[in-house]
């Protein structure tokens, strides 16, 4: 840590700073989701750390302990619910512990596990942001002033967007097995959603409500795909 970060996270929080001193590790894997969060993370004051798996997130917190945790709840590598359970019991106990998703549904599977709250993506909203965290803080790590309410709506760049349909590009042409469907459409239905792309939404519900039923899928998954590959020519021409 340099002289100027260390200064920023000893600064106490101001009315328009509110997470000042705070600092945020985001596990997410969508490059879209987490550059929202990284926004929010620099409106509000916090620094902000990331990982994209289980194994990178625990990995990171050998090393040190965040005041927030906000975790999405479907990874590459396994369940974000499961981080959730372990941390929630932990001694000492990250001060807050939020989980996320694309499906609103999760949240109740979130709370179980022991998270203090729960995001639903896409986040975008600096006030709801904000507020998550600074709910489950104590008063000794609030404002010293009320806060003014910020309802600034953040938008990502889209080449994040197209990082995300890079990877899940990737993913579509290898293994195609129930795991794998899965993800396919855990994550790119909340990359869908973040973005506001109602057709590719749809297609990837769909696609999600067949697999439900019938192991016969390959002919959606390709019609998936290939939106998916239109979509990053449209990106890529931006």
């Amino acid at each position: 840590m340099d002289n100027a970060e260390e200064f920023m996270m000893t600064r106490p929080p101001t009315a328009r700073r509110p997470l000042l001193g705070l600092t945020v590790l985001v596990l997410e894997d969508s490059r879209f989701a987490c550059e929202a969060v990284r926004l929010l993370c620099l409106r509000s004051g916090a620094r902000i750390r990331r990982a994209d798996s289980l194994e990178h997130a625990r990995k990171h917190l050998t090393v040190y302990r965040p005041t927030a945790l906000i975790v999405d709840v479907g990874l590459p590598d396994g369940s974000g619910l499961d981080l959730i359970n372990d941390l929630s019991s932990a001694s000492p106990r990250i001060d807050v512990i939020l989980g996320t998703s694309g499906d609103a549904d999760a949240q109740s599977g979130v709370m179980a596990a022991g998270a203090d709250g729960f995001i639903a993506k896409p986040i975008a909203s600096l006030a709801a942001f904000q507020t998550a965290i600074l709910s489950h803080l104590p008063a000794d790590r609030q404002p010293p002033s009320p806060r003014a309410i910020n309802d600034e709506i953040v938008e990502p760049d889209l080449i994040a967007y197209r990082d995300d349909l890079s990877h899940v590009a990737s993913v579509i042409d290898g293994d195609d097995g129930a795991e794998t469907l899965a993800y396919i459409t855990q994550f790119l239905g909340g990359v869908a959603r973040s973005v506001a792309d109602d057709d590719l939404n749809q297609a990837v519900s769909a696609l999600a409500e067949k697999h439900a039923i019938s192991t016969n899928t390959s002919a959606d998954l390709v019609v998936l795909g290939a939106m998916v590959q239109s979509r990053l020519v449209t990106t890529g021409a931006l």
